[in-house]
């Protein structure tokens, strides 16, 4: 499979060019590739301490709710994350909570008794098409694996939660990118990860050229009656940027931007939320501990970070497309890698933006 992924925008990427170019984070999964089982589980560790005495400001927004997350509510009330934030199937949510709550009594025992309870944070997209997801595999020792793996290197497209996942009628999964911007006089980080399962093939953009048509064409469904949108997308950003959860919000939606870009409307069907979190600095669960004195990020300072989390989301889907391998599962069903079907895509809508 060719590794040519074409290059949104021109700003800077960190070194590894993923969401763990911001510094302390890291990215595990565990893959689950066998027959009719494509699935598996993704984890997102903001850092590497016990998140849930040292939360990270954090801050969601729900593009198209069509979804079945767990852990948005309090999420939005209080604007702190406790737990690594997971990403799977649809029906591996209660499994992948379950673990998160476990992982979290086993450091902390005394959460639900004396201690807070702790609010789990699980994202799913659904990979039925190519994973028997009735099956319900996804157990609580695949995120413990997933946890345990996280690292800065950080595998893409068909790996992890993204094993099944599909996008614009081609194979989808997970893909990852960081922009570097100078604001209020430093150099600030934004690493972006998306789950990709999104898209009906007309639909397709990729650097500003309408290519959905000749993608439509080459896997034989070029009609014109357009297929309801029954996809989903998990947009993930963090910074090192000192940003506040009402903040954070705002760069989430900025998410969208990027998402819109590769021609998504936001379908019907389909659950498209955001999550953005800072790493700037952590704030405590004992409310003996003092709240930290942290200088925020002006708002006339937000626009670079609206652009770089613009093109690195951008940049993370066609990431997890181009770097997606062909995977056949259920049924026999077979999703392609686009790298395959579109090699020739630069030479192709000469009229386009380019």
């Amino acid at each position: 499979m060719s590794d040519r992924v074409p290059r949104v925008g021109a700003l800077p990427s960190g070194p590894r060019d993923a969401i763990t170019d911001v510094s302390g984070v890291t990215v595990g999964h565990c893959t689950l590739a066998e027959g009719a089982i494509q699935t598996g589980v993704t984890v997102i560790r903001p850092h590497a301490g016990d998140l849930y005495h040292d939360r990270v400001p954090a801050a969601a927004a729900v593009l198209n709710g069509f979804g079945k997350s767990i852990g948005l509510m309090q999420l939005e009330e209080l604007g702190v994350i406790e737990t690594p934030i997971a990403l799977t199937n649809t029906f591996g949510v209660p499994a992948v909570a379950a673990a998160q709550i476990r992982a979290a009594l086993a450091v902390n025992p005394g959460i639900g008794r004396e201690l807070p309870t702790v609010n789990p944070l699980v994202f799913e997209c659904n990979d039925g098409h190519l994973n028997d997801m009735a099956r319900m595999v996804v157990a609580e020792a695949h995120y413990r694996q997933a946890h345990d793996a996280a690292d800065v290197a950080v595998p893409e497209g068909a790996v992890g939660a993204g094993r099944g996942m599909s996008s614009f009628g081609v194979k989808g999964g997970i893909g990852t990118a960081s922009r570097r911007v100078e604001v209020g006089g430093r150099m600030v980080t934004v690493g972006t990860l998306v789950l990709a399962n999104f898209g009906r093939p007309a639909q397709l953009r990729i650097c500003g050229r309408a290519l959905g048509p000749v993608l439509a064409e080459r896997l034989e469904e070029p009609g014109t009656v357009a297929k309801p949108e029954k996809g989903s997308i998990i947009l993930i950003a963090g910074t090192d940027a000192p940003l506040d959860a009402r903040q954070l919000r705002r760069l989430a939606l900025r998410a969208g931007a990027g998402l819109a870009r590769t021609g998504s409307v936001f379908g019907h069907g389909s659950g498209d939320i955001a999550l953005a979190f800072s790493t700037a600095y952590t704030l405590p669960q004992d409310p003996g501990t003092p709240m930290p004195a942290v200088a925020m990020l002006h708002d006339g300072h937000l626009d670079p970070l609206f652009e770089a989390v613009a093109d690195g989301i951008e940049q993370a889907i066609l990431n997890a497309l181009w770097r997606a391998e062909t995977v056949t599962g259920r049924n026999g069903h077979r999703r392609r890698a686009l790298a395959e079907i579109l090699p020739d895509w630069q030479t192709l809508a000469p009229g386009a933006m380019p």
